[in-house]
């Protein structure tokens, strides 16, 4: 029996919305997809069985890579063709057989993407099925990044720039002519000039330093959301969610904690907080809080740290806060009341709350070697990971951000 991972990484439009998210599978030890002899079509079954599209990606596009067994297999005909995007390696020998299976699916309505791309001899055979190339940021130089855009966007190819770790490089890539951008440039905090957190969002520093504190403060609670009537507006339309299936009427601060319960209402706090936070940056960067947030919470449990777990959903809720504020997450947690741990775990100081988020952000990003490794640290069980994530993915989607 082979494991069963699979994480996503978002791709986004020029309005940085979420078009789609490219999900990365292991079926054994390499960290794409390669299925075993025996199976040929497994993860592709995994990804329309097991892990069901519509919660991984919503009605967003799924990015899904294929190797040369999967082509010459069909295994991307179990996939909706006007759900995914097909991705053809960069290690994809081009020759007339896998041109024809391209050609077969292109004939079925598949979109189909070059991974890789570089204005290379080996691709021109697959360029007239092709709708996306994806250049990666990261291996491929300046003038080769533009020389791409210019060239082929002109012709009318949807560019997509690949592993864009900073806003620098996605600057960079809008001015190149890229349309499409995939990376972790969202997650990570822009150059600042000042220390000070910005006045409109003082508020709600403070709502989350008063729900992080050992005792909660209702009068300071109630006085700060008084001041934000948009804060209580989400907060009553967080406890009509669908995922709380509350149907009574809330009437004040303290009756929201009768009907939740002070765990719940910490992070019903925490999470409106988060979500006022983000302003104008990108609404993934909510939902990546949020996913963090109920994964490591999940991770608590099969990690024998269940009475660790309001803690670890607040490490993770506050994992992206420096991105939010554009101050280091140093600066930020200056202002909040968190415990050592966290605020440890954080600034990458080892402990066990630190191999709990490096399970995470191993899983985010795909890095199963490194996800193995901080998995034994944190004394998590490998396999039971994935459901941690898919449970996590499932209940940030139900919250509707």
């Amino acid at each position: 029996m082979h494991s069963r991972f699979v994480a996503r990484q978002p791709v986004f439009d020029k309005l940085l919305k979420v078009f789609g998210y490219e999900l990365l599978f292991r079926s054994n030890e390499d960290n794409f997809f390669r299925p075993h002899p025996a199976a040929a079509n497994s993860v592709i079954v995994d990804a329309t069985t097991l892990f069901d599209l519509d919660t991984l990606v919503g009605p967003a596009r799924a990015f899904v890579n294929l190797d040369e067994t999967a082509l010459l297999q069909e295994a991307a005909s179990l996939l909706p063709p006007d759900r995914v995007v097909l991705e053809i390696l960069e290690t994809v020998t081009v020759n007339d057989a896998i041109v024809s299976a391209c050609e077969t699916l292109a004939e079925h309505g598949y979109v189909l993407a070059l991974d890789d791309f570089a204005d290379n001899p080996k691709w021109e055979p697959l360029l007239r099925l092709a709708t996306f190339l994806k250049v990666d940021f990261r291996v491929s130089d300046e003038k080769c990044c533009r020389g791409a855009a210019k060239k082929y966007g002109s012709k009318g190819f949807q560019m997509l720039a690949e592993k864009v770790e900073t806003r620098a490089q996605l600057h960079e890539a809008r001015s190149q002519g890229y349309a499409y951008f995939q990376g972790y440039f969202f997650c990570k905090p822009q150059m600042v000039s000042t220390r000070e957190i910005p006045g409109s969002k003082v508020n709600y520093v403070r709502l989350l330093a008063a729900i992080a504190a050992e005792e909660l403060d209702f009068a300071a609670i109630d006085g700060i959301l008084r001041q934000d009537p948009s804060l209580t507006y989400r907060l009553l339309r967080f406890l009509n969610s669908p995922l709380r299936g509350l149907r009574a009427e809330v009437h004040s601060i303290r009756h929201a904690l009768s009907l939740l319960g002070e765990i719940e209402f910490r992070r019903w706090v925490s999470v409106v907080a988060v979500s006022a936070m983000a302003g104008e940056k990108p609404a993934e960067l909510v939902r990546t809080a949020l996913t963090r947030a109920y994964f490591c919470e999940a991770a608590a449990e099969t990690a024998d740290m269940r009475t660790k777990g309001p803690e670890l959903f607040l490490m993770g809720l506050l994992s992206v806060t420096d991105a939010l504020l554009d101050r280091p997450i140093e600066s930020v947690l200056q202002h909040l009341p968190v415990s050592k741990e966290i605020r440890s775990a954080l600034t990458a100081v080892p402990s066990r709350y630190r191999d709990i988020y490096e399970v995470l952000l191993a899983y985010e990003r795909g890095d199963w070697s490194a996800l193995s490794a901080a998995a034994l640290r944190a004394c998590l069980d490998e396999k039971l990971i994935p459901e941690c994530y898919l449970g996590a993915v499932s209940r940030t989607t139900a919250l509707q951000i």
